[in-house]
């Protein structure tokens, strides 16, 4: 299988486009993932100053209903590993570390999965030099996010990033204006801005710098204030987005999670509903496999949902504190 990865020595957002192009032509089973796209339904319902789309993609139903407890990993091939992948997948080097990938259930119109080569558990202490690396490198078009082992990775046991297309997420349109009506300026100085949102739905940490040392430094901080606030068995439980620019730098967003997944999805009959929320949920694009549950969610089921799995309101107060104090 590695005999199907290749190294690029520059320009890897565009060279990634063209893997993704080729790929269509030669690997059925994403030629159908991206024809799937086109039949997808969106709505989008308006909160305060901000959007929230639902897509109903049934194209991601493995996805959004994999199951992630132990004894289901165990029992499964690892479908990250180089030597399980499909003999039509190819695949870019990234610094020898990770390689890029199509992702074959798209949500995005260019959707990838960088796993680590190595089989590691989803973890992001450690790798935070990687995404940030791999947010510049593909920033000319693409956002970079990573999902906690107990926050939407459907392989919490293999580390791995995502990458889809800028702005395709309402947030990072809508960035600028949640700052300015929903957020405060935790830090400010000449190198490093952190700020906190809560918009009535979601909470989130974001930090912008060019400096990418500091904003290494900074991040593995706010990771420690999240873990003592909100511990976990295995990674305090969040979601995070990169977007990277020669003119602004870094702009990272941490989404600190309460649970997995909500109680609609594990309720009985009509009151289930197939959805568990990831980072391009956070961002602004609800994922719903089934129909039935596109056509029955409303801004109250949405509230409902993102009260459940976003942060309480003291925990996150604590952090924001803690940040100010601490950083």
């Amino acid at each position: 299988m590695e005999n199907s990865f290749y190294s690029v020595s520059d320009n890897i957002a565009v060279e990634t486009k063209k893997l993704l192009n080729e790929q269509k032509l030669t690997w059925p089973q994403l030629a159908e993932g991206y024809s799937l796209l086109d039949s997808v339904k969106v709505k989008t319902f308006e909160f305060d100053g901000f959007t929230i789309k639902v897509q109903f993609n049934n194209g991601r139903l493995t996805s959004s209903s994999a199951k992630v407890d132990p004894a289901s990993i165990k029992e499964r091939k690892c479908f990250l590993c180089p030597q399980n992948l499909p003999d039509e997948q190819k695949g870019i080097y990234y610094k020898n570390d990770f390689v890029i990938l199509s992702n074959p259930f798209p949500i995005f119109k260019e959707h990838f999965t960088i796993p680590k080569l190595q089989h590691t558990p989803q973890r992001i202490v450690g790798s935070i030099n990687s995404l940030l690396s791999l947010a510049k490198d593909l920033g000319l078009y693409y956002t970079v996010f990573y999902n906690g082992p107990k926050c939407g990775a459907s392989a919490p046991d293999h580390l791995h990033f995502q990458a889809g297309n800028k702005d395709f997420m309402p947030i990072d349109n809508e960035y600028e204006n949640l700052k300015s009506e929903h957020g405060n300026n935790l830090i400010s100085s000449e190198n490093i801005e952190i700020f906190s949102v809560n918009d009535g739905l979601r909470k989130f940490i974001s930090l912008e710098s060019k400096d990418e040392f500091k904003l290494t430094k900074k991040l593995l901080k706010v990771f420690d204030i999240i873990s003592i606030v909100n511990p976990s068995d295995i990674e305090t439980m969040m979601n995070i987005l990169v977007n990277y620019s020669d003119e602004n730098g870094w702009r990272v967003i941490v989404f600190p999670r309460e649970k997995h997944r909500p109680s609609h999805y594990f309720a009985e009959g009509d009151n289930n509903i197939l959805l568990s929320p990831a980072s391009v949920d956070v961002g602004g694009v609800c994922i719903t496999p089934l129909e039935k549950d596109f056509n029955k969610i409303d801004k109250e089921i949405l509230r409902q949902i993102f009260a459940e799995v976003m942060m309480n309101n003291e925990k996150f107060i604590s952090i924001c504190a803690k940040i100010m104090n601490e950083l």
